[in-house]
C-alpha cells in the first residue's frame, strides 16, 4: 500500500489543530487507517502538516517522541520508516529524571537497569532461537574486531545488548531501555571524555553470550551483573 495515495482524505478525518497527544492519535490513526506496517515509508512532517493542519513544529516533536519510544525511525535521504506496529490504543510511558549531576543520574538509571537488564538476559537464555542467537553473535564478533580501535566498539555493543532484549522476545525490554539509553546519547557515545569507559566488561559479553546459547538463566543473570559491576564502578570513579 502507499502510504502517500489518499493524504487528501485523511483530512475530513484528522483536520484539527492540536498538540501532544492529539498529534499523537492523529499519526497513528494514520498509521492504523492506512494498515501501515513495520517497515513501510511514512509521510513526510510537511506532508503530515499540510493534511492535519497542525503546526510543522508539533509533528516534529510528534516524530520524535515515537522515535525515542523506538515506534519510527529516520533514515538520512531515505525518509521515516515504521519500526514497530502502533495504533492510538498505544499506551506510551515516557520517562522524566531530572538532576543536575550526570553521574548522580546515571547511577539512577544503573539502578533500575540492574533489574531489567538481568531480567532480560535470564529471558533470552530461556526462549532465544537460532536466528536470535545469528544476531548475538554477528555483534559479538564485531565487538571483539572493535574492542581495541581508536573509534571503540560502541555501536557493536549497542547492537549486542539489543538482539539480547529482542531474544527475551518481550518488547518491553527493548523499549525501556532503549528510550533511557537515548536520554543520554551523546554521554554514551564518549563516556566522560574516555573511549575507554567500562572497557573491563570485555570478556564478560563473550561470557554472556555462551550462557545464553547454552540456555542457562542463572549464569546469563550473572554475567549481566559483572558487565553492570563494571560500568558503576567507572561511572563513580570517573564521575565528579
Amino acid at each position: 500500500m502507499n502510504p502517500f495515495s489518499d493524504l487528501d482524505d485523511a483530512t475530513s478525518v484528522y483536520s484539527f489543530p492540536g498538540k501532544g497527544r492529539h498529534v499523537l492519535d492523529a499519526l497513528t490513526g494514520y498509521i492504523k487507517r492506512h494498515n501501515l506496517r513495520p517497515g513501510d515509508r511514512l509521510p513526510t512532517e510537511r506532508e503530515f502538516s499540510m493534511v492535519l493542519k497542525i503546526a510543522r513544529s508539533s509533528i516534529r516533536e510528534a516524530f520524535s517522541q515515537l522515535s525515542a519510544l523506538g515506534i519510527i525511525e529516520s533514515r538520512a535521504g531515505s525518509g521515516t520508516y515504521l519500526l514497530r506496529h502502533v495504533s492510538p490504543d498505544t499506551i506510551y510511558m515516557p520517562l522524566s529524571l531530572s538532576v543536575d549531576n550526570l553521574a548522580e543520574m546515571l547511577l539512577m538509571t544503573l539502578e533500575v537497569r540492574r533489574g531489567i537488564e538481568i531480567e532480560a538476559s535470564m529471558a533470552a537464555a530461556r526462549r532465544r532461537t537460532q536466528s536470535d542467537i545469528t544476531r548475538m553473535r554477528a555483534a559479538l564478533e564485531a565487538i571483539e574486531r572493535t574492542h581495541h580501535s581508536e573509534e571503540g566498539s560502541g555501536p557493536a555493543d549497542f547492537a549486542f545488548h539489543m538482539a539480547i532484549y529482542d531474544a527475551a522476545h518481550n518488547p518491553l525490554f527493548r523499549q525501556l531501555l532503549e528510550q533511557m539509553r537515548d536520554r543520554f546519547g551523546r554521554f554514551w557515545e564518549r563516556p566522560f571524555g574516555r573511549h575507554d569507559f567500562a572497557s573491563r566488561s570485555f570478556p564478560f559479553h563473550r561470557t554472556l553470550f555462551d550462557a545464553i546459547v547454552a540456555g542457562d538463566a542463572e549464569a546469563a543473570a550473572a554475567e549481566t551483573r559483572k558487565i553492570l559491576d563494571v560500568v558503576e564502578e567507572d561511572i563513580r570513579d570517573m564521575g565528579p
